[in-house]
C-alpha cells in the first residue's frame, strides 16, 4: 500500500464520519478532532473505520498518534510498510 492510498483512505473514513466537513481545508499538523469538532464517539468510529479499511490493529495507547493528519499518515504508513 502506498502513502497516497493511505491518505485517500484516511480522507474517505473522515468523510464518512463527518460528511458535511470540507476536508480540503484541514491543516495537516493541527488536531483533526479540534478542526472537525469530533467527539469521542466520532474519534472511535474513525479508528474503527481505519481498522476495517486498512486491516491494521490500532491499540488504544496509539490513538494519540492519530491526532493529526500527518500523524495518521506516518503511523499508518509504518504499520502498513508503505512505500
Amino acid at each position: 500500500m502506498t502513502k497516497e492510498q493511505i491518505r485517500e483512505t484516511v480522507f474517505r473514513v473522515l468523510g464518512q464520519i463527518a460528511p458535511e466537513a470540507n476536508l480540503n481545508h484541514l491543516k495537516p499538523d493541527r488536531s483533526i478532532r479540534d478542526q472537525m469538532d469530533l467527539d469521542s464517539m466520532d474519534l472511535l468510529n474513525f479508528v474503527v473505520g481505519l481498522h476495517k479499511e486498512l486491516q491494521v490493529e490500532i491499540p488504544e495507547s496509539d490513538y494519540p498518534k492519530l491526532s493529526t493528519l500527518n500523524g495518521c499518515f506516518d503511523y499508518l504508513a509504518s504499520r502498513k510498510n508503505a512505500a
